[in-house]
């Protein structure tokens, strides 16, 4: 039989994983988990931060750099205290407790952080020592390891030597190779090539599957919506959380593509339209963010329509567009910065 397509393997673990995460119990929780660095003046990195995180779950921190996700992670990682607040992993506290939790995470750290003259199998064998794997466990958990993320050919290869997508599967091997419960992933793919990045979260959708809560943070929208949950965050600030798609279904307003020219009429008459619309340009064409309770979709379209040909503006193609978690964060920015104005 032929393996499933990436794209398919993708949506069917997500479907079937999210139908049990509400009978599951919370691996991860946070309570006003704040820091603060003195170079930012007393403003926190991150501030005031409430997360549950069910067992077995793949949750996404998503947000731009600047947001807080790696602090974040690293708090509750256990690699850095908080200035505030409580966080729990596993029921360990991450404060007393820290110890306790090491020996049952795993944390990828953004930056290739392996041993570059060390080869793919002596870096793995380092790591199982620090990490206390059994002699009799050893061989079996490398072995895994290497045929998990397709490493057994390059065994041999310096780690410092092999290419970015290659470091990323050897950075989250060595952060497995101790069979963890809980995986705290910071940015795996970033700086890797799109086929890698897809491959890698191949990986993440079978590890999930065997029972291994993931907390992944990433810039990337379309990675936001291949997770069960996420939390949005910007500037420090937890915006929200939830499933992707009850997010997308929640925005207030219908998306419209349009593509048409010269480019500079276009935009001149999309800004009489402001009360009704917000829109964002996309390579060539243009995005309308139409608002609910402003009149009918249909009726705006039309509109619009007459309004283009009565201005000679030429027009390749109008039509109803498909939500994206790209145009959730976008709408709550900008509602935090207005609340904040």
């Amino acid at each position: 039989m032929a393996p499933m397509p990436l794209d398919m393997y993708l949506v069917h673990y997500k479907v079937r994983i999210t139908k049990g995460l509400n009978k599951m119990t919370n691996v991860v929780q946070a309570e006003n988990l704040t820091k603060r660095f003195r170079s930012q003046n007393g403003v926190p990195a991150v501030g005031d931060l409430n997360l549950a995180i069910s067992e077995g779950e793949l949750f996404g921190l998503v947000g731009p750099d600047g947001a807080g996700k790696t602090t974040t992670l690293r708090m509750l990682a256990t690699v850095m205290l908080p200035t505030s607040g409580q966080a729990s992993v596993a029921g360990f506290d991450t404060r007393s407790e820290a110890e306790k939790i090491r020996k049952i995470i795993g944390y990828m750290p953004q930056n290739f952080t392996l041993y570059p003259d060390l080869s793919v199998l002596e870096n793995l064998h380092f790591f199982a020592d620090i990490n206390g794997v059994a002699d009799d466990q050893r061989e079996t958990n490398i072995t895994k390891m290497l045929q998990f993320t397709r490493l057994e050919k390059f065994t041999d290869r310096k780690a410092g030597k092999l290419s970015g997508g290659m470091k990323k599967k050897l950075a989250l091997a060595c952060a497995m190779i101790h069979d963890p419960k809980v995986l705290f992933l910071d940015e795996p793919s970033t700086g890797v090539d799109p086929v890698s990045r897809r491959e890698l979260w191949v990986i993440l959708a079978k590890i999930v599957e065997e029972g291994v809560t993931i907390v992944v943070s990433t810039p990337y929208m379309d990675e936001a919506e291949r997770c069960h949950r996420v939390g949005m965050l910007y500037q420090g600030k937890l915006l929200t959380s939830g499933e992707p798609q009850d997010l997308i279904e929640k925005l207030p307003f219908e998306v419209v593509e349009l593509k048409a020219k010269p480019r500079k009429s276009i935009r001149a008459l999309l800004d009489t339209f402001s009360q009704s619309l917000e829109w964002r340009p996309l390579g060539d064409r243009l995005r309308l963010m139409v608002f609910s309770g402003n009149g009918s979709l249909s009726k705006l379209e039309r509109s619009l329509s007459r309004k283009m040909k009565a201005e000679q503006i030429e027009v390749t193609f109008i039509r109803r567009a498909k939500r994206t978690m790209e145009d959730v964060f976008v709408h709550l920015v900008e509602k935090q910065r207005t609340s904040n104005a």
